[in-house]
């Protein structure tokens, strides 16, 4: 009875042990595979992270870049000049209706001419109730650097509107052939950033833009905007005050907190206060030295903490499985063992009944042997035929590429064609003009080059759009105006063949929804495959017509050459379709321009105009203009 007694005393005492080690080693399974899964997890986070902040970067400097040029180019404008030499004497009013009409063409906020002493002259909205003109800007850095004669940037807070916004200015010269020649007056035009913001809150994630003092200037939680990232002394923020960069914004703390530094650019961080207070984030940062900016992305934890739960639980369950198949395994040789002890006893009484058994698991094993032999001869053939399958699948796959490749690689040959016989008709025209000693008209010819291999970029870029929809840059585009570039565009055209073009729209303007190089482009290829049809043409005659209603507009082009044969009428939207002959044209032109006015939402269509030459019609939706949209919206102006 003792020895029984000490013999369960020692096995509980082991069960203990066992049980607590047992334990131990769950908790570190669990704890180490948390942690594997932790650093994972937060990899593949940043890796995500630096996706979507490079995308998130490429597309603010893109919004900001593609308004760099127009300050310069206004900047040239006679007009602009004439008003700057003598601003005392001559009425402001044509200037700011000129501002006012190319703010509304590029989508921007604010364009407004300051004189030498930063002086408001004239301003796209001068009908506001804070208008720009008469306020001085002399303090402002877009205006020091224009005023010494190179482009400026700045990006503040608007001491008008106390809106944000990114500024570019350019100097205007009068006469900067002079050794000593300095800027008469600084071209400034603003953009706001609300755009760029709205589009951030459709991420899964928070982005940050940082100047060099550590102010937020743009967040995609407006709370954060003009918050500073560290607490500001009371010099930093009455320098900042100074400056009237952010006006008399309070710039307090944005409440952020550093929990834990990876590298240089990534940390992990929290908010003490705030829309984002009570979540931990992963913040990275992108430097923007170009606009002396830094661009943070912060994407929540919570999937890091997910994968370290689950983990951390597959890991436990796994452990539970070995050990309890360990326990399985030890009960199973305390079985055998005492089966053991009773098995030579037992084994002559056992041993017909076993070899019986033995026989009928042989023949039922040879059966199921040979049903899985059939089974795997099965899905061995299914296997080949996925294989296959997916190799012509593949197949497929890359000669559709090719094929896209093809049409895009021939487009832009046709579509940047008519640009480059104007920029040559243009540089011919500006070469003779030299010699004459015409310096003025050359220059102009000279603009009208820049702006057609402005045109060029802009048109193959959107050729990159060929195959889907981007209905996300529709603006207001006046239809006039876009008849008056194409013809501007095949002036030399017109006067060779001595073509008469007939305009038949109303005197006032006329707006469709649409993305104006997109439908220059589309009217630039009407227009020009018109000309080549009545190359032959005794007496050329171009038709040009708006008719509009409430809801829509139509545009038609119409021209007297031979027309277009019934057959042919519902195939010249077909790629690589033409009826030009050999050599003169791609069959591309038409297809393009189908393409491109289904994507604005309208449609085309082609058809003989009743007195005989081919006629083109395109629906697109109408835009209520300028003046109707002044009379209706609540005026918002930013300065």
């Amino acid at each position: 009875m003792v020895g029984s007694h000490r013999l369960t005393r020692r096995q509980r005492a082991l069960r203990g042990l066992f049980a607590g080690l047992g334990l131990a080693g769950l908790a570190l399974c669990m704890w180490q595979t948390a942690q594997v899964a932790r650093e994972q997890a937060l990899q593949d986070l940043r890796h995500d992270a630096e996706n979507e902040l490079r995308l998130s970067a490429a597309g603010l400097v893109g919004h900001l870049s593609r308004h760099d040029y127009l300050p310069e180019l206004l900047a040239s404008r006679e007009m602009v000049k004439r008003f700057l030499s003598s601003p005392d004497s001559q009425n402001a009013m044509p200037l700011n209706l000129l501002l006012d009409r190319f703010r509304a063409t590029a989508g921007v906020s604010d364009i407004y001419l300051l004189d030498h002493q930063a002086n408001t002259l004239a301003a796209s909205n001068w009908h506001r109730p804070n208008t720009f003109i008469g306020e001085n800007y002399h303090y402002r850095r877009y205006y020091q650097e224009a005023i010494q004669g190179r482009r400026g940037h700045f990006y503040g807070l608007g001491v008008q509107s106390m809106t944000r916004g990114y500024y570019f200015s350019a100097p205007v010269w009068l006469d900067e052939t002079a050794p000593n020649a300095t800027p008469d007056g600084v071209m400034v035009l603003k953009v706001t950033l609300d755009a760029v913001e709205q589009s951030w809150a459709e991420q899964d994630a928070e982005l940050l833009v940082t100047d060099r003092d550590g102010i937020v200037f743009m967040a995609s939680q407006p709370e954060l905007r003009l918050t500073a990232m560290t607490p500001l002394s009371d010099d930093e923020r009455e320098a900042l005050h100074d400056s009237r960069r952010y006006a008399d914004e309070p710039l307090p703390h944005a409440g952020i907190q550093e929990l834990e530094r990876r590298d240089s650019r990534t940390r992990l961080v929290d908010f003490s206060s705030g829309p984002l207070q009570g979540q931990r984030y992963l913040s990275l940062t992108r430097a923007m030295p170009d606009f002396e900016w830094d661009m943070q992305i912060l994407k929540p934890l919570t999937p890091v903490v997910n994968a370290q739960w689950i983990s951390a639980l597959l890991a436990g369950g796994f452990y539970g499985l070995v050990a309890l198949g360990g326990g399985i395994g030890w009960q199973r040789l305390r079985l055998r063992r005492e089966r053991e002890r009773f098995a030579e006893r037992e084994r002559r009484t056992l041993a017909r009944v076993r070899d019986e058994l033995e026989r009928n698991v042989a023949k039922r094993t040879h059966d199921l042997v040979t049903t899985n032999q059939r089974l795997s001869d099965e899905i061995e053939e299914r296997r080949r035929a996925e294989d296959s399958l997916r190799e012509t699948r593949d197949e497929l796959v890359q000669a559709a590429k090719l094929a896209v490749l093809g049409q895009l690689a021939a487009g832009i040959n046709h579509e940047l064609n008519q640009p480059l016989s104007a920029i040559r008709a243009y540089a011919e025209n500006a070469r003779a003009f030299i010699e004459r000693g015409r310096a003025e008209t050359a220059d102009a010819n000279l603009e009208q080059i820049i702006e057609l291999t402005e045109r060029m970029s802009e048109i193959s870029a959107q050729l990159r759009q060929f195959s889907r929809k981007s209905g996300d840059t529709l603006t207001a585009v006046s239809v006039p105006s876009c008849f008056d570039y194409a013809l501007r565009l095949f002036q030399a055209r017109l006067n060779e063949l001595g073509v008469t073009v007939e305009r038949h729209w109303q005197a006032e303007d006329i707006w469709v929804r649409a993305d104006p190089v997109r439908l220059e482009q589309v009217l630039v290829n009407l227009i020009g495959n018109a000309l080549q049809a009545m190359a032959d043409t005794a007496t050329p005659h171009l038709v040009l017509t708006i008719d509009s209603t409430p809801e829509q507009v139509q545009i038609r082009v119409a021209d007297s050459g031979p027309g277009i044969a019934e057959p042919q009428l519902s195939r010249v939207f077909e790629p690589f379709f033409t009826t030009k002959s050999a050599g003169s044209g791609l069959g591309l032109g038409l297809s393009i321009s189908g393409r491109i006015i289904d994507d604005l939402g309208g449609r085309i269509e082609a058809d003989n105009a009743p007195g005989g030459g081919a006629m083109f019609t395109i629906t697109l939706p109408r835009d209520p203009g300028l003046e109707a949209r002044r009379a209706t919206e609540e005026p918002s102006t930013h300065a």
